[in-house]
């Protein structure tokens, strides 16, 4: 080892681990609520293209300027498989050990 107490090591990758599933989170929390909200600017952008409202052009063209900026949101990457290798088999492999310590001191 490089002179670091195992325990102490484990735990700093716990603590990745939990911080790489915070961020996952978070970011399937905004992709949800992203989602949704281009679902409502769509159905009102077919709302107006029926509609005779004045000023409905100025709307449809903020609508669909926000439709676009979301749509690039979306388009950008929720997760890779990659980057979510290397916690996975971290939470795998510390699991699995945290089990068998576990058992061993039962």
């Amino acid at each position: 080892m490089d002179g670091e107490n195992p325990e102490q090591e484990l735990e700093e990758q716990l603590l990745e681990v939990e911080q790489a599933l915070a961020a996952f989170k978070e970011r399937y929390n905004q992709v949800q609520a992203d989602r949704s909200h281009q679902q409502e600017l769509q159905q009102r952008r077919e709302e107006l293209h029926h509609s005779k409202e004045p000023g409905r052009k100025t709307e449809l063209r903020h609508i669909q300027q926000q439709l676009e900026e979301l749509e690039l949101r979306l388009e950008s990457k929720l997760f890779s498989w990659k980057s979510l290798k290397e916690p996975f088999w971290m939470a795998v492999r510390f699991g699995g050990l945290g089990v068998i310590i576990g058992w061993l001191l039962k």
